[in-house]
């Protein structure tokens, strides 16, 4: 009896001991785990509103990103000038129908390779990111044989221009000059669709001062070569075109020597999952391979949409001007227009690579506050520069116009215009920039959707009303622009306002992979990953 009577207290003892350690243990995990939603919530709180050294960091790096394709922009601004300015000293045909043909080819041509090429930036720069660089390689090759594939009936096309414009009832002297200068540019296709993809590949890892450098040599280079091959040996407008296909190529081979010379490559693979499966490129499973190919054609045809529907605008707005009672000044404007808003138009191009590259970077590596920081620094800085195209087509609008003409109907118009074109600037800008964020997070779909019925559906009639219905003429026109580039400002800042980042950084996971501990280093190391990763076209 009085074992049992031990025993029974040993056991109530030993009982009351593990309650009481249990209750403990419970009580820490407690303790534990409100620590830690404090601290999410300090952490969600620092993300939330970061730091002025994290700002001004996010500000280095953007613009060491965007300065050098700011630049390249502008050469090649300097680059059409060239092209105009000796068409011009060749005669007025030649003039014209050069002109016909740049737009002929702008539209049918070189706005569709830009586009699709842009598919592979998400890709490339979450792939950078993650550093996935296997599905970076791959996309390249594949963006590459794209583009080389869409050539084929864009060059069709333009070796049979002269019929088409003729069905049309265009100039017969003007239709022979732009189908001959067509007909020499085709070889410039085989350049674009190489070149479009490598800029892209080398801006996605934030190699972009190479970029600049081999460009800037090729237009030095490109001045005596226009010259010697246009006036030297009278060849006259095909002269113009294959000094411009020559250009193209100069700077594609300067890349490549640049790649080749610069770039340590190894024969290391990395150890993440490509796009669906680390497969050799085009030896991977027919239907791994479907699907690889189909992502990388869903991310394209919505970014060449996008971009062709808002370059055919300009293109809409001058066939309207023709239709104007006084078409002649019309279209003259219209032209000192589309110079000065492609002038205006390098800051938005540069601020939107920058902020496509980050983006998609920060997005593959696993970092969405840091990706929510890159585009609240980008947007400010598209609207700080906004600020002062609007000053300079208001405060400068007449100096500006008399750089290009003296004829004082023209420059009256071109006064009156210029400022309704800044206000679009203020709009166009942001937008632009926003349209960049959409690409870094693989959504060029939202954005082409946007562009679509903000210019057609709303731009387009108002143009046309106001110009024809309640007779404003050519300011009609700009009125149209204005309202379409409104509409669409709001629109695409909202989607970027209501984004979820975390959401963003789990697809783009899902999209190439990440590569655990390797995904977060430091965001600087991207700029320098050609020293562990070679470029082979093979």
């Amino acid at each position: 009896m009085k074992t049992l009577t031990l025993t029974s207290l040993s056991l109530s003892l030993s009982l009351s001991l593990s309650l009481s350690q249990e209750q403990e243990k419970e009580k820490k995990e407690r303790k534990g785990y409100w620590q830690k939603v404090a601290k999410m919530v300090t952490e969600e709180k620092s993300h939330k509103y970061p730091t002025m050294p994290e700002v001004v960091e996010e500000l280095k790096r953007m613009t060491d990103i965007g300065f050098p394709i700011a630049a390249l922009s502008l050469v090649g601004y300097l680059k059409n000038m060239i092209l105009v300015v000796c068409m011009g000293r060749l005669g007025s045909l030649e003039l014209a129908g050069g002109a016909l043909a740049i737009g002929f080819t702008n539209i049918s041509g070189y706005s569709v390779l830009s586009g699709l090429a842009m598919g592979m930036e998400p890709l490339c720069s979450q792939a950078f990111g993650s550093r996935n660089l296997l599905v970076a390689s791959h996309t390249l090759r594949r963006t590459i044989l794209m583009l080389l594939l869409a050539s084929i009936p864009i060059g069709l096309l333009w070796v049979n221009l002269e019929p088409l414009l003729l069905s049309l009832h265009q100039d017969p002297d003007i239709t022979r000059i732009a189908s001959l200068y067509c007909r020499f540019s085709i070889p410039d296709l085989i350049a674009n669709s190489l070149l479009h993809p490598l800029r892209i590949y080398l801006r996605s890892k934030g190699t972009t001062w190479p970029l600049m450098w081999c460009t800037l040599v090729s237009i030095v280079l490109h001045v005596p070569v226009t010259i010697f091959l246009a006036f030297t040996l009278c060849l006259g407008v095909p002269g113009i075109a294959i000094s411009t296909f020559i250009t193209n190529f100069n700077t594609l081979l300067f890349l490549v020597c640049y790649m080749y010379l610069f770039s340590r490559a190894t024969e290391e693979e990395p150890s993440s999952t490509p796009l669906i499966r680390q497969q050799p490129f085009l030896s991977s499973p027919s239907t791994s391979l479907r699907k690889e190919w189909g992502l990388l054609l869903r991310l394209a045809i919505p970014s060449c949409i996008a971009v062709c529907l808002e370059w055919w605008w300009y293109e809409f707005m001058t066939i309207l001007a023709g239709y104007l009672h006084n078409p002649q000044a019309a279209l003259a404007t219209s032209a000192i227009i589309i110079q000065t808003t492609s002038l205006m138009y390098t800051l938005p191009t540069s601020l939107s690579a920058s902020v496509s590259t980050r983006v998609g970077n920060e997005l593959g590596a696993g970092r969405p506050q840091k990706a929510r920081l890159a585009t609240v620094v980008a947007i400010g800085l598209a609207l700080l520069s906004s600020l002062f195209g609007l000053l300079w087509t208001t405060l400068g609008r007449e100096a500006w116009g008399k750089v290009f003409t003296k004829d004082d109907e023209v420059l009256e118009l071109t006064m009156v215009v210029l400022p309704i074109i800044g206000l679009c600037e203020l709009a166009n800008c942001p937008q632009t920039t926003s349209c960049g964020i959409l690409r870094g997070s693989a959504r060029p779909g939202i954005g082409a959707g946007i562009n679509f019925y903000s210019f057609y559906m709303v731009g387009a009639p108002v143009a046309i009303g106001l110009a024809f219905v309640w007779k404003l003429g050519f300011v009609g026109l700009c009125y149209g622009l204005l309202a379409a580039q409104v509409v669409c400002v709001v629109s695409i800042l909202t989607v970027v306002y209501k984004t979820d980042w975390d959401r963003e950084s789990l697809k783009a996971k899902e999209l190439v992979g990440n590569t655990g501990a390797l995904a977060h280093e430091h965001a600087d190391h991207i700029a320098k990953c050609e020293e562990g990763e070679g470029l082979s076209f093979g």
